[in-house]
Order: C-alpha cells, then structure tokens, then sequence
C-alpha cells in the first residue's frame, strides 16, 4: 500500500511547480519578478512569510520537543515575535513602502550610500546562501528517513539536488509571484496535516490523555525561572523569549531581504503592515498546533522515551507517527507537506538572493542602469546561480558532522544585529554619515563573531558546571547596541549631516527617497 503514498508525493511535487507557473502569469519586468508590481494579496503573502520562517526541522521539531518538556514554549517564543513584527510594521514598513523599493537594502542606500547598501548585501547574500545550504541539507535528513519507510533508498546528494530542480522550475520562470502562491499552498497542507493529526490523535487519546497530558506540565506555556545564566542561555526564558524574541523578530522580518521582499509584494502599506502582523498571529497558531500534536503523541505513547519507542531523537516523533500512525494516502499527504516545507523556504530564499544580488549589489557596482529586459534575464540567472551554489554547499555539508539545526541557528547571530543596527542608525542618529554606518557595521560583525564562537556561561546541569552559549535572541540585542554605540559615537566627530525632506520622509545625510509609483528596479532618490 506504501505505493499509494509514493503516487500521492510524485503528484504533488509535480502539481506544486505547474500550479505555480499557472498562478505566477508571464513576467514581463524585474519589478515583476521580484515583487509582483507590488499587486499581491495580503493573507498570501502573510502566508508566504509563515512559509518562508517554516523549515522543515520547524515541523518536525516542535513536537518532539513538546513531547520532551518543553511543552508549549514555542508558543511563549511566538509571543515576543508578535511585539517585533507590530514594531517593523510601524516602523520599518512605511519606509519601504513609500519609497517604491524592491530591496530592504535600498533604504540604506538613500540613507546612507551606496556602499553600505552593497555591504548589507552581500552581508545578507553570504548569511543566506550558509544558512539555506544547511537548512536543505537539514530537510534532507527526515526526508530521506521517509522514503527509506517507504522502500524508496537515496543518499543525501540526490534528495537534495532533486529538490532543489523542482524548486528551481517555477521560481526560474514565475517569480515571486510562484513563489508565495506556492508557499500559501504548502502551508496549508503542512498546517493541515497538523490539525488532521491532533484530530487523530483526540480520538485515540480521550479526555483523559488531554488531562494526563496537562497534569505532567506538557500544555506548560511561560518558563518563569528567573536565575540570570539561565535567562541568558535558554531560548524559551519568559524574558529571553518575549523581549529577545522581540527584538530578534525585528530583524528577520525588518533587515531580512527574505521576508522584506515579501511585503514589498503587497498592493499598499496598510496591506504590507497587514500582512506582517498576521504572520505573528498565523506562526503563533502553528506552534501551538504542532505543540498540541507533541503534547497528545505523549498521552498516545503512553509517556514513554524515545529509546523505549525505538527512535534515534526527538525529531524521529512526529514522522514515525505520519508513517505508522495514519492511513495510507494521508501519510502521503502529510510526508507531501513535508517537502513543501522544504521547497517553500528554499524558493523564497533562491528569489530573495537573486533580488538583493541584483537590485543591491549590481546596482552598487555599476552606475548605468540597464533595459529592464536585461534586468529580467539577470535576474533568472542570478536565481540559477544561487540554485547551484546552494546545491553544492548542502551536498559538500552532507559530509560533515555535526549538529545541523545548531548551525543553522548560530549563523543568524552574525549578522542580524549588523543588520537591524544599521536600520536603526538611520532612523536613530541623525548624524551619522556613511563612513559611520560602514565602520559600525563591520565592527559589530568582527565582535559578534567573537561573541557567537568563544563567549560562554556557565550553567549548572544535574550538579554539574556545563559551559553554554548566549541565546540566539540575545544576540541580536547585543548586536544593535554595538553599532549604534560605535555609529553614535563616531558621528560626533564631524559636522551633522544636511536633511532633506521629500514626500514627507526625512532622511539626515544621503538622498531622500523617491514616491510611489516608479516603475524601475532601482527607482529611488541617490540609487541612479
């Protein structure tokens, strides 16, 4: 019967790519391609940010880790990113909204010139390209435990080069507009699959199992040990979680080209706001969702441990019991939501690169502006280009030990801080000038580093010391002091900077920028 499910996975990989180009239309500009002319729904495109932030260790670990204790502690996390996605969509949003950009980084680039917008670029292009390549490797682990399930034998290097051939296919050719339309649908089916399984789940377990489940601290939702070393190294700390999360959360979906473009997608600021908002309230719901599943496969198993139930870890739960625990055709389906979890990040990120690369580092390099009809072609191979490169790092990775999902992790504290500090220099220090935000930017890269390699606390563990690194989320925070104190004090230096105001928007130093309406790649003030 396991031939049934195979058929339901082919037909929907192919399906995804042709639903896709269907949805996507013909590009005609590079606008177009990177965000739509700006005439995307904004629920899809909140679901494509819902997409884009859900990998697939997401889907598999959330409920391992409920199973395991954590209880509903990615719901506390999810909190504190509602408060940093409400901050970004009153602060940040309006920025890139009213100056008709495609790239996050073109503020910067009016703000303060040309060459932090290239800098911030090519920071976010590397960040992602490590990021994603470890992020398909690690999506390629519980998929190739499934298709072991199902008879079907691959190494690591043709999953990966498979997906990312599909993915390829309709992100080449439809653009950002395949790209969040698919990603809406594969939400849908991963998120529904979640709720097909606490549907299962309920019925086997009973009230009973709820009230089992509730009485061992699995449906547990605030942390509220308050000791500084372990609100400084746990994740799901009550502060840690909410203002951490907070701020970590204003620089993925602030300073991020991979959401960024998204919103730029959406018809009018009020729809871009809109739609950061709700992916707050949709993320919030899905972890709560696969937290439930984690909870209720506890009371199913009877609380028993992972080595009890014959599982390598945690992350072996949820895709056991899609294998073993449905009907055939609905393991399928939800195996197929696996993939589309997979596939949705990795196209987001192929076109959010191709789009930075283009609009930001191209354009930083080279004064004249070419025909838009150049810019579309750049912009697809830009998209074969990443495609390859991330390919060959996720199947170099697939040699490597280690643990994955930390790596992918940690890559994020490089940068983020960098990243939202810049933002905010430019917002915050109204005297700060290029060779200000450029230093500010490289010092705060070169100290996190440091910080993210070598700092550690000391936590004690069942009576014993263990050496533990700073929380991710604490380390976008410490990012942002850093270059706003290193910007800040460098700008007292030289004289303040001319401001200029145009369209209502002030921007001290640099070019204003440009209204709506232009319908160039790079059209804003001090970018042609």
């Amino acid at each position: 019967m396991r031939q049934l499910d195979l058929v339901v996975i082919v037909v929907y990989l192919v399906a995804i790519a042709m639903i896709g180009l269907r949805l996507a239309g013909r590009q005609k500009t590079a606008k177009d391609y990177f965000v739509g002319e700006s005439h995307m729904p904004w629920w899809t495109v909140s679901f494509s940010v819902v997409a884009t932030e859900t990998s697939v260790l997401t889907v598999i670990s959330v409920p391992g880790g409920a199973y395991s204790g954590q209880g509903f502690g990615n719901v506390e996390l999810a909190l504190g990113y509602v408060i940093g996605r409400i901050v970004v969509a009153t602060v940040l949003i309006p920025l890139y909204k009213r100056g008709g950009f495609v790239s996050a980084y073109q503020y910067l680039g009016s703000r303060f010139g040309l060459k932090l917008q290239g800098l911030a670029s090519v920071t976010f292009v590397f960040t992602r390209l490590l990021a994603e390549g470890v992020r398909l490797f690690a999506s390629a682990i519980p998929i190739k435990l499934l298709l072991d399930e199902f008879g079907v034998h691959s190494s690591y290097r043709v999953i990966i080069i498979v997906l990312t051939v599909i993915t390829v296919v309709y992100t080449y050719l439809g653009g950002i507009k395949a790209v969040i339309w698919t990603d809406a649908i594969q939400m849908a089916l991963y998120l529904g699959g979640a709720i097909l399984a606490i549907a299962v789940l309920s019925g086997h377990v009973g009230a009973d199992g709820f009230s089992r489940a509730l009485d061992t601290g699995h449906f547990k939702l605030f942390d509220t040990n308050f000791d500084l070393a372990h609100i400084l190294t746990s994740p799901f700390a009550l502060p840690t979680a909410i203002i951490g999360g907070a701020i970590f959360a204003m620089a993925s979906h602030g300073s991020d080209q991979l959401i960024v473009q998204r919103i730029l997608a959406t018809r009018s600021l009020r729809d871009g706001q809109k739609a950061m908002i709700a992916s707050g309230v949709f993320v919030t719901l899905q972890f709560a969702a696969f937290s439930l599943v984690g909870a209720l496969l506890w009371s199913y198993n009877q609380g028993k441990d992972f080595k009890q139930l014959g599982l390598a870890s945690s992350d072996n739960l949820y895709p056991n019991f899609i294998l073993h625990g449905l009907p055939v055709v609905i393991s399928g389906l939800l195996v197929a939501g696996i993939l589309g979890a997979a596939m949705g990040s990795l196209s987001s990120a192929l076109n959010s690169m191709s789009n930075s690369t283009v609009a930001d580092i191209i354009h930083s390099f080279f004064r004249s502006t070419p025909s838009e009809e150049s810019l579309l072609k750049l912009a697809r191979v830009m998209t074969l280009v990443w495609a390859v490169l991330m390919a060959v790092f996720a199947c170099a990775f697939s040699a490597s030990t280690g643990n994955v999902y930390l790596t992918g992790l940690t890559i994020a504290g490089y940068t983020y801080g960098a990243l939202l500090g810049a933002f905010l220099l430019g917002r915050l220090v109204k005297r700060a000038n290029q060779v200000d935000s450029v230093v500010a930017f490289l010092v705060t890269i070169g100290v996190m580093t440091y910080i993210v390699r070598d700092v550690k606390i000391d936590v004690t563990v069942a009576g014993a010391t263990v050496p533990t690194a700073i929380a991710a989320q604490w380390l976008v925070p410490i990012g942002v002091v850093i270059t706003l104190v290193v910007g800040g004090v460098m700008s007292l230096f030289h004289r303040a900077p001319q401001v200029r105001t145009v369209n209502e928007v002030t921007l001290p130093g640099g070019a204003p920028e440009s209204g709506p309406g232009s319908d160039r790649l790079t059209a804003s003030a001090g970018l042609e």
